[in-house]
């Protein structure tokens, strides 16, 4: 495989310029820099060849998730709920959830408030040990089954598998994986896919075909990441990409450790917004002001990494 030698000290460097992305840019990591249509923060984008298309930010609902509990199901409900609510006003039509979150209650009652054919959903299904309250992993079809009626909705948008790390799991998941297959047929759910933890399982996801739409953690100071150094990660990605996998960018800001840092927010943003092989990106707010503070931000990006 090829690979990239990147001066560490030239590439932070780069970072504050808004150019660190093109340091990728070779014949395996030829980035797409100004690949989004202008530079609205809320604008629409395909995933990958999926069906889905959505909004380049996201909503997600899982800030210190586990065992179906996070921070909007711990604070107050009615401000999560108008958390939400202000999202989808401010124009924001992709809320992220997963089983392990919590939260589909929570988005339930919101999206009362919302058109529902304009808005994407995802969930996660969680199969590993630990994560949710029970012991039992019963099978995709009767969690799915489980999901639609804790969001009252009669489709789900995207299903993953979450938080894969094991190399070979789209080879221990083919079961879960033909369900899943068989529900997209259905009509049920309209993508499927993974959120990967390891490098080994984001390599896995790029030779299956099933994988539809993955959810990758990137960011440009190796922080909650799948491995300390971006451009192996960034090399992966791109793969994805190539392979026509719809790629959300999540822990932008290293699973909240950069969130005080307004500089290296900037930074990573324009950092994930210019390689050019991610979709969308997925952040975790906790009120109203940060979701304003970043459709702000990410127009600034935008407009620096288009020009």
């Amino acid at each position: 495989m090829t690979t990239i030698n990147i001066d560490r000290r030239k590439f932070l460097g780069a970072l504050g310029l808004g150019t660190a992305h093109l340091m990728f840019s070779n014949p395996l990591l030829a980035g797409n820099p100004g690949r989004f249509a202008g530079n609205n923060p809320l604008q629409l984008v395909k995933l990958g060849k999926s069906r889905i298309e959505t909004t380049l930010l996201g909503v997600g609902t899982g800030v210190h998730g586990s065992n179906r509990t996070s921070f909007l199901t711990r604070q107050d409900k009615e401000k999560s709920m108008n958390m939400l609510i202000h999202a989808y006003n401010k124009g924001v039509r992709n809320f992220d959830c997963a089983d392990t979150y919590g939260t589909h209650g929570i988005v339930s009652e919101a999206l009362r408030e919302m058109d529902r054919s304009k808005v994407t959903i995802t969930s996660k299904i969680w199969v590993r040990g630990g994560g949710i309250p029970e012991p039992e992993r019963p099978d995709a079809n009767l969690v799915v089954d489980r999901f639609r009626k804790e969001l009252k909705t009669d489709y789900i948008d995207l299903v993953q598998i979450h938080c894969m790390e094991d190399a070979n799991w789209t080879v221990n998941q083919k079961k879960q994986m033909d369900i899943l297959e068989n529900l997209k047929s259905k009509g049920i759910i309209k993508a499927h896919g993974v959120s990967v933890h390891s490098l080994d399982a984001m390599k896995d996801a790029v030779k299956s075909s099933w994988v539809d739409v993955i959810h990758v953690r990137i960011n440009p100071y190796g922080m909650a990441m799948d491995k300390p150094d971006p451009k192996e990660v960034v090399e992966v990605i791109q793969q994805l990409h190539n392979a026509g996998k719809g790629v959300i960018g999540m822990k932008l800001v290293g699973d909240g450790k950069l969130k005080n840092d307004s500089q290296k927010i900037d930074d990573s943003l324009r950092f994930v917004l210019g390689l050019g092989s991610v979709d969308m990106m997925i952040v975790g707010f906790e009120s109203p002001v940060e979701i304003d503070n970043y459709i702000w931000r990410i127009e600034k990006a935008l407009q620096q990494v288009n020009n």
